[in-house]
């Protein structure tokens, strides 16, 4: 069947439904064999390792760049801040791109080049600006902070150019079949975490740049240079897995005459701006997405204060540790690595099985419910093995409380580092069912996957902003510490969980035969 995205098509056929302001062409109706959807997913692992890298290496060499605190915050908002702008743009634009390599490859190709642009000036940050006039003598290297905040903000907007148009382009593969949609975004998910575990091991490991010797410079140390390395296998990691990608998977091209967007009224608007559009997808979301959004936004808003402080959380609450003063801190943060690479173990086996648990609990969204109430309870857990890492805390003999307090009791490191692995489970749903959600009712309105996931992403950053700006001084009404911002996030993961059972509808039948590319967008 021709699609109706024509006012010339509207005008002979008035009796016709007019569709959606956001309709697009839509992509083959055949799912593809799930080796490509593999290979496609598998190009989380290349990012999710730069990630990791950033999470392990980034503090020491921030400090080695003498930005101070209060600037490094503003510089992690520019995660969210690009995830909030770059993805709708992409999401728009791959939705309609002509390009004979296809709709979605292109942005692919171009955001593996922006991550090694990006993850060069990082690395060579120090290097670069002692060349341009930086003295190795000064704690604050001006031309070098310039440098890496720079490349900061070319890797996150390069991030968001190469996630949003490989979850769209699954969503295209999956052509709107459930099961291989929901498979699709655990194998996301699954690669996102060998990523993540092949980050913090290649990060712990401290002598990697004896592999890549001039990598230590005068301007860079040990860490820099680290660093460097470690990106060096980054690198080579993505452009492995992107390559493969991008020739084994083909696309068909979107011809430039079925792009053009129609109004409500008949009027053709093809040169509406990106923004425009989505704008008119909020206007026209139908209610199973709205409450998606919902429960999105709840979820995130319980995850973001564990995310940004769970090895802060280890070295300050569980280890009794301050900032900058003796070992106690240091050894909890190091505690806390160990929990994120467990975490992401389990996150890795959790993925493989979400279809097997959707299916043992009676569907996805009542999964979702449950693991959302396994957040709330794990949040609130952390109180508990607080209080008692304080009731049980001890110091070296003759120093009293104002000395370096020693480690936590083996029973109270166990049930830290077991919150941290449980976590894995939830996170790995989170990481996978709202997209395949998000996936599934475009597909069955006919909106484009491009912008459908670029509105849910808008769910995932906003939260993280209110977070990051937020949690520091609601902390401090409380007089400190990170467990105030965990209790809110177990209250948001208890509202999440309760909404997603009771609220969110259940996806309706496949409809990989039945999607036909009439459709109309979100109405």
């Amino acid at each position: 069947m021709e699609p109706l995205s024509s006012t010339k098509q509207i005008n002979n056929n008035n009796n016709l439904a007019k569709p959606s302001s956001l309709h697009v062409e839509t992509q083959p109706l055949e799912p593809s064999p799930l080796r490509k959807i593999m290979v496609v997913a598998s190009i989380a692992a290349g990012v999710q390792f730069g990630w990791a890298l950033q999470l392990s290496l980034l503090t020491p060499y921030v400090q080695l760049l003498g930005i101070h605190h209060t600037w490094a915050a503003y510089i992690w908002l520019c995660g969210p801040i690009s995830g909030m702008l770059v993805q709708p743009i992409v999401g728009y634009h791959s939705d309609r791109c002509t390009s004979r390599f296809g709709r979605r490859r292109p942005f692919i190709a171009a955001g593996s080049i922006a991550v090694a642009i990006a993850v060069f000036l990082i690395g060579y940050a120090a290097d670069l600006g002692h060349s341009f006039g930086d003295s190795l003598d000064q704690k604050v290297r001006p031309r070098a902070i310039g440098i890496f905040v720079v490349g900061f903000w070319i890797l996150d907007v390069a991030n968001n150019m190469l996630q949003g148009p490989c979850r769209a382009l699954l969503g295209d593969l999956c052509a709107g079949n459930q099961r291989k949609t929901r498979n699709a975004n655990a194998f996301f998910s699954f690669f996102m975490a060998v990523g993540n575990v092949l980050g913090y091991a290649a990060g712990a490991y401290s002598k990697l740049y004896h592999v890549f010797p001039f990598t230590k410079t005068k301007a860079c140390n040990v860490y820099c240079a680290n660093l460097k390395s470690c990106f060096f296998l980054s690198i080579a990691l993505l452009t492995v897995l992107a390559t493969s990608a991008l020739i084994y998977v083909k696309e068909t091209a979107l011809t430039p005459e079925k792009t053009v967007v129609t109004t409500e009224d008949g009027g053709s608007s093809g040169g509406m701006p990106c923004f425009g559009q989505l704008s008119g997808a909020f206007k026209e979301l139908k209610r199973p997405m709205w409450i998606l959004l919902l429960v999105t936004c709840l979820n995130w808003i319980a995850w973001f204060p564990f995310l940004l402080f769970d090895t802060d959380w280890m070295g300050k609450e569980v280890y009794g540790g301050t900032v900058g003063e003796g070992h106690a801190y240091d050894m909890g943060v190091r505690e806390g690595a160990l929990g994120l690479m467990l975490n992401s173990v389990v996150l890795g086996a959790t993925s493989l099985g979400v279809d097997i648990l959707a299916r043992g609990v009676g569907g996805v969204k009542r999964l979702w419910g449950i693991v959302n109430f396994l957040l709330a309870i794990c949040l609130g857990l952390t109180v508990l093995v607080t209080k008692l890492a304080q009731h049980s805390r001890q110091y070296a003999p003759g120093t009293g409380a104002l000395g370096d307090p020693l480690p936590p009791s083996e029973g109270i490191k166990a049930g830290a580092l077991t919150l941290f692995s449980v976590l894995g489970v939830p996170l790995a749903i989170t990481y996978s069912i709202p997209f395949a959600l998000a996936s599934i009712f475009s597909s069955t309105s006919g909106a484009g996957q491009g912008l459908s996931l670029g509105v849910l992403n808008l769910a995932i950053v906003i939260p993280q902003m209110f977070v990051s700006v937020l949690s520091g001084p609601w902390d401090a009404l409380f007089g400190g510490g990170n467990l105030p911002a965990f209790v809110v996030g177990a209250v948001a993961a208890l509202a999440s969980g309760i909404l997603s059972i009771i609220l969110l509808p259940s996806p309706p039948p496949d409809m990989a035969k039945s999607v036909s590319a009439t459709g109309g967008g979100f109405h």
